[in-house]
């Protein structure tokens, strides 16, 4: 993790984000890319993307008005001797953070959210949803102030496949960073039921392969398996939840849905996907 990305928009969510990637950089010696999507209007728009090479005052006004953002956070405390490096973009969210991780060789994503739902959810979903949806690199959603390293048990939900297999190896390194036990999760749901030792058979197979150490096998009954890791991981008042996804687009988004974005969306702590 010597590369860190953090989307802001000097919101207090997005300042969450970059408290807990200061905490992980500190303890790694990374350096933290703090990026502003800066959304100009469509004349500005169409004077950046044209030949000239001059900027018009508006975007020299928006372009100071963002440093100076810039300026007051990079004066906190908590970022104290980190390396952070100011990034303006004027692409859309999504390609921005895509080409910004893709030129700095970024290994993390950090971000802020406080989650959309009803219409908002169904027809524009939150910022950290489409990054979800289309980053290649773990991300981290955070939605309040956190100390990442007091978080004691890791919920990861899965369904012990081998597609799954690397990004356990992942969320287990990850909970030994941040000295978390790791709660690997079952959620058995009406649709698709399977008996206890069914699923127990699967586990211990899927598990001999594994060298991992510090962790739990977890069955949990639910209606979905949304519901599921949302009430198990409440139940043990876990500090984190994590999930693999697999970036589903378009029509088959739309219609399916994709359960690593509702569970960033909904869930009340932490979430970190990592991309099959």
């Amino acid at each position: 993790m010597k590369h860190i990305l953090v989307p802001t928009d000097f919101s207090t969510q997005a300042e969450s984000a970059l408290k807990v990637a200061a905490q992980i950089a500190r303890k790694h010696n990374s350096k933290i890319f703090l990026l502003h999507i800066l959304e100009l209007p469509v004349h500005l728009t169409d004077l950046m993307s044209s030949s000239t090479t001059a900027q018009g005052p508006e975007i020299i006004f928006l372009m100071k008005h963002t440093h100076n953002k810039f300026e007051k956070i990079l004066d906190k405390d908590y970022l104290k001797d980190i390396d952070v490096e100011e990034i303006v973009n004027f692409n859309d969210i999504r390609t921005g953070v895509l080409k910004t991780t893709e030129k700095n060789d970024i290994d993390f994503i950090v971000m802020g959210s406080h989650g959309s739902q009803g219409f908002e959810e169904l027809f524009i979903g939150s910022n950290a949803e489409k990054i979800v949806r289309t980053s290649q690199k773990p991300v981290l959603v955070i939605k309040e102030d956190r100390n990442i390293f007091d978080i004691n048990d890791f919920v990861y939900a899965t369904n012990f496949d081998d597609e799954d297999k690397d990004n356990i190896v992942s969320a287990h390194e990850f909970a030994n960073e941040i000295g978390a036990k790791l709660h690997l999760l079952w959620i058995n749901t009406p649709n698709n039921f399977k008996t206890t030792s069914e699923i127990e058979e699967k586990m211990n197979l899927f598990m001999s392969n594994l060298q991992i150490n510090n962790h739990s096998l977890n069955i949990y009954n639910d209606i979905t398996i949304e519901k599921g890791i949302l009430n198990f991981s409440k139940n043990m008042n876990a500090g984190l939840i994590g999930i693999s996804t697999h970036g589903r687009k378009g029509i088959s988004h739309f219609i399916n849905g994709s359960l690593s974005e509702d569970v960033v969306n909904h869930a009340k702590r932490p979430v970190i996907t990592f991309k099959i």
